[in-house]
Formats: structure tokens, sequence, C-alpha cells
């Protein structure tokens, strides 16, 4: 029997899961609006916990000072750097002319990041809550409180690391570090929230074999992140040509872009392939109602929407609001992968068992 405080966890896994792609989601609309920098400062924004609505409302050297910030705050990470053995890392920001740029106050871009740092907040009370809860497991499955608790500290990483990205203004390997990172605690909540489930469900019986299944979708998970990595940098290659177009001729950045977004585009196909491959496996392998099915289906309509905004950034000069979709279901369609990988193995391994 599963027990009421068992039941909670499960719901507010799943809450967090929804919560946490929220996020993502807004850190999407900071992108692609270009609010990144927003806040020039972290935790706070312009040095208050409720930014400011006028640029009135900033000492007249504010431009100055938070540069000054940043610069001391990334000589400090670069010394990390170098104690970790990336000298060459450490170099890298300590020459970077972009990071001495100030920036302009804009009530809209200082809002949007702000709203995004909020969100941010209330996922981590989501996941502190949710370690909290998970403890109701710590006889029945020790994993669960532990996990619940790492992908706390992970969190407290990644609010670290964002700061970084503030200070390094939007450096692009520590954007594509902050965005793996998102990824891992998705892929936490993804397993904890599957393992609760099964403790007191049958696995799925199925006929037949189940490796090449489980290779495919392992592979599929892979190529995942490897678009997600890619999908990263072909950003911050069209913010770098924005920028040294003055943000004019908004309809060529994607053509500048090179040999890049050619790689993103092919192996955008390639994991389209792969996964109605998986598709027509798990149709023929799982019979009827099974949640692998339903997780199956959910992908195919991932899959449609991030080819169509696909199209639609390369074609109609990057709209920023199909960009946001496509930063957001590129994370969804990577969870729902894990997660039809979870039941798979499971199935599997239940099948090798009898």
């Amino acid at each position: 029997m599963v027990l009421k405080s068992e039941k909670r966890f499960i719901k507010l896994n799943l809450i967090t899961i929804v919560v946490t792609l929220l996020v993502i989601l807004a850190g999407g609309v900071v992108r692609s609006t270009g609010s990144g920098m927003g806040c020039p400062d972290w935790p706070k924004c312009f040095g208050q916990y409720i930014p400011p609505t006028h640029v009135s409302q900033l000492p007249a050297d504010y431009k100055e000072k938070y540069v000054a910030e940043r610069v001391a705050k990334n000589e400090r990470f670069a010394k990390t750097l170098e104690k970790m053995g990336k000298g060459h890392l450490a170099d890298s920001i300590r020459h970077d002319e972009s990071i001495l740029q100030p920036e302009t106050f804009n009530v809209a871009k200082t809002w949007t990041e702000y709203i995004n740092r909020l969100m941010g907040a209330i996922t981590g009370f989501f996941l502190l809550a949710l370690a909290v809860s998970a403890f109701t497991y710590k006889k029945r499955a020790i994993r669960i409180p532990v996990l619940s608790v790492l992908n706390v500290v992970t969190v407290g990483f990644q609010a670290w690391l964002g700061s970084i990205v503030v200070s390094t203004n939007l450096m692009p390997w520590i954007v594509t570090v902050h965005m793996l990172l998102a990824l891992v605690i998705l892929g936490i909540l993804v397993y904890t929230y599957n393992y609760a489930k099964q403790l007191d469900q049958q696995p799925t019986v199925v006929m037949g074999q189940l490796v090449w299944l489980k290779v495919l979708i392992f592979g599929s998970i892979v190529l995942s992140t490897i678009q997600i990595v890619i999908g990263t940098e072909v950003r911050e290659a069209i913010d770098a040509i924005s920028k040294q177009m003055m943000y004019s001729g908004r309809n060529t950045w994607v053509s500048k872009v090179g040999d890049m977004f050619s790689y993103h585009r092919d192996l955008a196909l390639l994991v389209l392939v792969i996964n109605i491959i998986i598709y027509k496996i798990v149709k023929d392998r799982f019979n009827g109602k099974t949640v692998a099915l339903s997780i199956g289906n959910s992908i195919g309509i991932v899959l449609i929407i991030q080819i169509a905004t696909g199209l639609i950034l390369s074609n109609f000069a990057l709209p920023p609001y199909a960009q946001a979709m496509h930063i957001l279901f590129s994370t969804v369609l990577f969870s729902l992968q894990y997660y039809l990988y979870l039941l798979v193995y499971r199935s599997s391994t239940y099948n090798q068992q009898n």
C-alpha cells in the first residue's frame, strides 16, 4: 500500500519537474530578448531586492560601479580556475574585453531577468521541500532522499554559476555549462519520480529482448544533449553577429553562423530518424495503453514542435517566441527520452529475471 506521504512526494516531484521546465522557459525568454545582462549584479538587481523602474533611481556612476564589481568577482573566479589547472580558461576571462563594457539600464530587460531569477528562487524552494519530503523513503529506498538532497546542492551550485554567467557578461562556455547543469537537475528529478512510482507498480511485461531499444534510446539521449550544446553555441554565435551588425539585418544573422548551424540542422534529422525507429519498436513491444507507449507518443509531439520552431527560427528572422519555445521543448524532449529509457530498462531487467 502506498503511504499518503509517498503519494505527496510523487505529486510534489512531478510539480517540481514542471516548475523547473518553466524556469528553463523563463531563461529562454531572457536569451531570446537579450535580457541576460538586464541585472548587472547578483543576487540583487542593481543593488536592490526589487529592481528600479527608471534610470533616475540609479546613481550617476552606476555603469562604472557594476563593471568594477564584475572585474573583481571575475578575478576571484579566474584564480579558482587556475588552482584547478584551467589556466587557459582563467586567461580567457581576464582578457575578455566584453566584460568591461557597461550595461545601459533598460527597464524591460531588467524586469525580464528579474522574473527569471524569481522563478529560479521558487524552484529552489520546491527542490528543498522535495528533499524534506523524500525522507519518507529513508527505509524503503534510501537513494531517493540521497538524490533529492544532492539536487538541492546542485541547484545551489547552479545559482552560483548563474552569478558567474552575469559577471562574465554571458561568456559562451559558462552559459553552456549552465545549460548542461539544468539537464542534470532535470535528470535527477525524472529519476526520483520514476523510482518512487515503480516501488509499488508491476513492471510492464513485453515479448522479446529490449537490448537494442535500450541502446537506441540511450543514443537518442546523447544526441539530444549534443543538440542542446550545439544549439547553445549557435545562439551564442548569433548574439555575437547581432552585436557586430548593431542589431540590424536580423533576417541575415542565421546565414552568417556558418557550419555550426548546418551541424545543428543535420543532427536534428538524425534525431528524428532515430526517434521514429524507437517509436516503432515501442509500439510493437508495448501493446495497449502502457506508460511507455504514452511517452513515445509525447516524444513524437515534442519532435514536431521542435522541427516547427526550428523552421520558423531559420526562415522567419529568429522571432523571440520561437527561440524560447525551441529551448523549452529541447529540454522536454530530453526529459521524456530519459523517462522512457528508465521504463524500458526496468521492463528489460524484469524480463531477464523471469
